[in-house]
Parts: C-alpha cells; sequence; structure tokens
C-alpha cells in the first residue's frame, strides 16, 4: 500500500510539472478543464460548448488532467478556469474533512469552504450525484438474493475484488467501506485500471469492483449495483469549480454557468456516457445533441 501511495505521489508531482511546463502562460480566453475519464470530458465538453454559444467566444479546452489534486492546482495556478468536480470528492479529496451524508450540508460546505480557503466558486450542481458503485454480476445477485452490501458481505469471503487506485487511497475509499461493512475478501484486492474493472467482472476474473452509478455500462450489462444500506459514501453532486476573476473578465459567464443547472439527472448521464463508452461516439457530438435537446445551443 505504501508502494503504491508512493507511486501516486511521484505520478501526481510529475503530472503537475508538465502541465505548469508547457503552458507558461495565463490564456487570454476561457479555459475549460477535466480529469482524466469520459464523464469528465464530456462535461467539460457540455460546459465548453455552451460557454462558446452565449459568450460568442471560442473556449480552450484543457481534458484529461489525471485528477482532482491536478485540477485543482490548475485552478489556482490560472492554468485552467473551470471544471466539474463532485462535491463528496471536493470534501474528502481537497478539503480533507470528515464524512458527511446529506447533500445540502456537503454542498454548503465545500461552497464555503472552497471560497473562503481558495477564492473559488462553487456553483448549483448540474442534476445527477456520481457516487461510487459498489457492482456485481446480475447472475450472483439473483443467486444469492443481494440488492445491499450488508447482504454481499457474508460472500465476499469467498470472492475477489477488483478496484482502481483512487479508491484504494480515499478517505471515502476501501479501507472506510470495509469497516462498515465488515468486508474481507479471499485475497487482497487486485488494483486495476478503472476501464477494466467492468470487463474483469464480467470474465469471472473478479467477483466485485467499484465503480461508479453513472457508469454507461451498467444500464448495458448484466450487472448490478449494490446498494449502500449503511450511507457510507457521502453525495457526489457534479458542481462546476470556476475562479473568481473568471467572472470579473466575463460576467455574462455566471447565467452561462447557471443555464447549466439541475439539467443532467443520473439516467441521462449514464446514457451519455454509454453512448461515448459503449457505443464508441464522438464526445463532442454528443455534448451537442445534448445542448440542443435542452434549448441551451
Amino acid at each position: 500500500m505504501n508502494r503504491c501511495r508512493q507511486l501516486l505521489a511521484v505520478f501526481a508531482v510529475c503530472a503537475l510539472g508538465m502541465l505548469l511546463s508547457c503552458n507558461p502562460g495565463r490564456h487570454s480566453g476561457i479555459v475549460v478543464g477535466s480529469k482524466n475519464f469520459s464523464e469528465q470530458s464530456l462535461l467539460g465538453e457540455i460546459v465548453a460548448q455552451h460557454l462558446e454559444a452565449r459568450l460568442h467566444k471560442p473556449v480552450t479546452r484543457r481534458f484529461y488532467l489525471a485528477g482532482s489534486y491536478i485540477c485543482q492546482q490548475a485552478l489556482l495556478a490560472g492554468r485552467i478556469d473551470t471544471y466539474v468536480e463532485y462535491t463528496g470528492t471536493a470534501l474528502t479529496a481537497i478539503l480533507h474533512d470528515p464524512l458527511e451524508s446529506d447533500p445540502a450540508a456537503v454542498f454548503n460546505r465545500v461552497e464555503s469552504e472552497y471560497k473562503k480557503r481558495f477564492g473559488l466558486d462553487v456553483l448549483p450542481s448540474l442534476g445527477f450525484n456520481n457516487t461510487f458503485a459498489i457492482v456485481v454480476r446480475g447472475e450472483d445477485a439473483r443467486r444469492f438474493h443481494l440488492e445491499t452490501v450488508s447482504d454481499a458481505a457474508p460472500y465476499a469471503l469467498h470472492w475477489r475484488a477488483g478496484f482502481g487506485y483512487e479508491f484504494m487511497e480515499r478517505p471515502d475509499g476501501y479501507n472506510g467501506l470495509a469497516r462498515t461493512y465488515g468486508l474481507s475478501f479471499t485475497e487482497p484486492p487486485r488494483i486495476m485500471d478503472l476501464g477494466l474493472l467492468y470487463r474483469a467482472l464480467l470474465e469471472k476474473q473478479v467477483d466485485l469492483v467499484a465503480g461508479n452509478s453513472t457508469d454507461g455500462l451498467l444500464s448495458a450489462r448484466d450487472l448490478v449495483m449494490l446498494e449502500d444500506n449503511k450511507h457510507y459514501f457521502p453525495p457526489y453532486e457534479a458542481v462546476p469549480i470556476v475562479r473568481t476573476d473568471t467572472f470579473a473578465r466575463y460576467p455574462e459567464a455566471r447565467a452561462a454557468f447557471l443555464e447549466l443547472s439541475g439539467k443532467i439527472d443520473d439516467v441521462e448521464m449514464r446514457r451519455m456516457n454509454y453512448e461515448v463508452d459503449g457505443e464508441h461516439r464522438d464526445i463532442a457530438e454528443v455534448a451537442r445533441e445534448f445542448l440542443h435537446a435542452k434549448g441551451l445551443d
């Protein structure tokens, strides 16, 4: 575990160094960033296209900037103006605050602390909650009558688990989940690339994984997301984080962001993710269709 943590720290430092060295000057226009998975780049593209339509100015895209730490540092350094974060991630990974289950309390805490500590604006949710999803094969859920994580705990002793690097290290990740539910597996969890988790599960290389509730494959494959019946995970509402000076330079940008509030629900986000990940559609095209359907183009 220590070796994994060291490698992650080295990667984060290298990625941040590359970001700063490759972009020595502040861009004159608006720069939209994203973390390094497809939902993030899709959300970044939705934000970028909408800002372009409302401000009538080109927007620079800097997507796939690794994880939350790199995006946060890019914001503070002025290398990007905005990206979409998740409230539970902001609470635990950036603010290092204790877990909290009430969505309004988490949003209010993140909003006030980001303004106070970083001078950043946290805007209202886009409308969906992308929580961690504890997932098993549909055949196992039916065979053992599994509906909740508590239901699965007795069987986990004979199962193998697969988790992403970040889930193993985060304060709202595996260690706390295992304590809350008394989870213990037949061998230490395999640390896997997020893009391989569901494939490994379906091919029976592992028996339980931690994905995300808006993953497109959840509705397209025989997979079951178990209910977090002990409410371990905090809410992860998708919220734009914006540099305050961006609104000083482009006052009309605030209204544009607010137009996106509440426009994407969980089912819609899952559908768009499947179009990108399952059907391999172009992200810009999926974003354009979404904005048109909502009358936001």
